[in-house]
């Protein structure tokens, strides 16, 4: 029986390299997935089963798709510091169906520039080989951090498209989000990276 997964494109920028997801990368990723920083701007923290579901979801999907949410990894070092890539978000919204960036990186690898580096790679991909002619990103009005990762990659709120997020409870805080949106047209970055 032919084997019924398509191959994971990796992506390589200047310092990271994005990859398919390894058995080593679930206690990093569970980790940074209970730092209270880092979902400070989520509905709360996850659990070590809750993390590892999450990571089935995202296996799963690029194991499908052959592009999803890449593991991201430092080339020097090798180090694991979390996720950044695409995926088709699993609720239905005024802006769907579409194709989502994002990012969750262990917060010892904030400030040093590698959300936006690794995300220009994912849209380069996008925009590239996948032929998209748009991509969003999203986030909670309170995340400044994220907000100008979006703007450094090129992305512009669509102001007109705020949303309360159907998969978040009436009443949390994080419900409310904001959209940003970039055209393949529109996007200045070509040739940001490699793929492998």
């Amino acid at each position: 029986m032919a084997d019924p997964t398509t191959p994971v494109t990796e992506l390589r920028t200047e310092r990271l390299l994005l990859r398919q997801w390894r058995p080593e990368d679930r206690a990093p990723f569970a980790a940074l997935n209970d730092d209270p920083g880092v979902m400070e701007h989520f509905p709360g923290r996850l659990t070590r089963e809750a993390s590892d579901a999450m990571a089935d979801r995202i296996e799963a999907f690029l194991a499908e798709h052959g592009w999803g949410l890449w593991a991201t990894e430092v080339l020097e070092t090798g180090e694991f510091i979390g996720f950044v890539g695409l995926s088709i978000p699993r609720f239905e919204e005024h802006f769907t169906p579409c194709v989502e960036i994002g990012w969750r990186l262990a917060r010892s690898s904030w400030g040093r520039g590698y959300a936006p580096e690794a995300a220009r790679a994912a849209l380069a991909h996008a925009f590239g080989p996948l032929g998209l002619d748009e991509v969003v990103a999203m986030t909670i009005p309170a995340n400044d951090r994220s907000q100008s990762v979006m703007r450094k990659i090129g992305m512009a709120r669509d102001e007109s498209a705020d949303f309360d997020h159907p998969l978040i409870a009436e009443g949390d805080p994080t419900r409310r989000h904001v959209l940003y949106r970039v055209s393949r047209g529109s996007w200045p970055g070509a040739g940001t990276a490699t793929q492998k």
